[in-house]
């Protein structure tokens, strides 16, 4: 009879400790070591799928990289070109924001030509046939199970043998071999592991979907990330209907890409053209509002960054924020302190890119020093200028990249003017029908701006 231990894994990296301790001497991580028994017996042993012996990377021929088209040109985008066959995608979102429901219309698309296979843990038959008659996505080749045993699932897929398989989600499943309940770190681990091996081996294509915790992380441990090719993040806001798919790893394509949809009675619905549906809304005479010109992977996407300052009655006044790293808003209030004496330290500040979009490349400093300025002055910014360039401490303007790609953006998008930094000039492509000034520094931008 197999005898049982007891082990302690890190949430956060994955690392197996003998005892429990406070802190994880693998990530530094405070408070992170799970316990769970683990049976003495070999579990989950992966075959070897190379030779054991070394061979030279030049002598080898070259793999085709075949990729199979999931009909939606958003998801295409953001998995790098296609869906590669034996991949594994590991796709994480808030609750209800439409993740059963995207791979659903991208299975439903994928089934008129090949059979595939959604495994749900979450839902019964019926709810699943309810919601697959809403999408319109019923065809002979889409097969559903409704099952939560590891080991039954891994039957299922030797016996059906399907050409795409969905596991919705990973954290429902629990395998016979661990005595833990399904969702706890040696339960997710082991059956992420056996999914992988399955998907490797037999060369099918598997999406597996995460839940995440209050901090917007993937539930369980991290590993599950390193582990799989590809993760995802389906992010929204609930107060309006579009969503955005963003990659944060993929070992086939470009990291940080992003797709961008809309939510409707129907289901998801692509947009082609994020950088339109971002500034449908913008008002015409609004101060504190800029249009900066961003890049999401390989796409470039115009947002609208608004402020508002306001005189605080308090002795610490607000800094709030949507869509942008409050650090990064206290670092240029001090640099338009500093470089041009705009007294904002006793002014309550609220900044939000519009339509809850998030930025987090420091290209948009300049943005945001340029809408802080404009509504502490109470000046209207030029509705045809975009602005982009990264501010130093010092007040100096840093180059940025992909300026060409930006400007080539802005102006089909009928942008007539743009501020940059004057080191990126370089960057403009000729015959570009706009107007560009090249800025050195905050007060440079700020006097252009008036």
């Amino acid at each position: 009879m197999a005898q049982e231990k007891k082990s302690f894994v890190c949430t956060d990296c994955g690392a197996e400790h003998v005892r429990w301790e406070g802190k994880c001497n693998t990530c530094g991580a405070w408070n992170s070591l799970k316990s769970f028994l683990v049976k003495s017996t070999k579990i989950g042993t992966i075959p070897l799928l190379i030779e054991t012996q070394p061979v030279k990377l030049a002598s080898m021929e070259q793999m085709a990289q075949t990729r199979i088209g999931m009909g939606f040109a958003e998801l295409d985008r953001v998995l790098g070109g296609g869906l590669v066959l034996g991949s594994v995608v590991l796709l994480g979102g808030d609750p209800g924001i439409g993740k059963s429901t995207l791979l659903m219309q991208a299975l439903g698309r994928l089934s008129q030509s090949m059979n595939v296979l959604y495994v749900s843990g979450e839902e019964s038959l019926g709810q699943l046939k309810l919601r697959a008659e809403r999408l319109e996505t019923i065809s002979d080749g889409f097969y559903a199970l409704m099952e939560n045993r590891l080991e039954s699932i891994l039957n299922t897929v030797k016996n059906h043998a399907p050409e795409v398989l969905v596991v919705d989600s990973i954290q429902t499943v629990a395998s016979d071999a661990l005595p833990a309940g399904a969702g706890t770190v040696s339960q997710v681990r082991e059956c992420a592991h056996r999914l992988i091996q399955l998907a490797k081996q037999h060369n099918l294509p598997l999406f597996l979907v995460g839940h995440v915790t209050k901090d917007g992380q993937i539930a369980g441990p991290r590993v599950v990330e390193h582990m799989v090719d590809t993760v995802l993040y389906f992010e929204g806001e609930r107060g309006h209907n579009y969503r955005v798919l963003r990659a944060v790893k993929n070992r086939f394509g470009a990291a940080n890409e992003i797709g961008v949809f809309e939510m409707r009675e129907s289901g998801l619905i692509e947009v082609h053209n994020p950088s339109e549906l971002f500034l449908s809304e913008r008002t015409q005479e609004a101060t504190g509002s800029v249009v900066f010109a961003g890049i999401e992977g390989t796409r470039p996407v115009l947002v609208e960054i608004q402020a508002l300052v306001a005189p605080s009655p308090l002795v610490q006044p607000r800094r709030t924020t949507l869509g942008l790293d409050v650090n990064r808003l206290a670092m240029i209030t001090a640099v338009l302190e500093k470089s041009i004496g705009l007294g904002l330290f006793n002014h309550d500040i609220f900044l939000n890119v519009a339509g809850g979009f998030r930025i987090t490349e420091p290209a948009a400093d300049l943005a945001v020093a340029a809408a802080l300025f404009a509504s502490h002055q109470g000046v209207t910014v030029d509705r045809g200028m975009v602005i982009l360039g990264e501010v130093g401490l010092s007040g100096e303007i840093r180059a940025v990249g992909q300026v060409g790609v930006r400007l080539k953006e802005s102006a089909k998008l009928g942008f007539t003017r743009a501020l940059i930094p004057y080191r990126s000039l370089d960057g403009v492509p000729s015959g570009l029908a706009m107007a560009v000034d090249g800025i050195k520094t905050v007060r440079d931008a700020m006097e252009r701006i008036i």
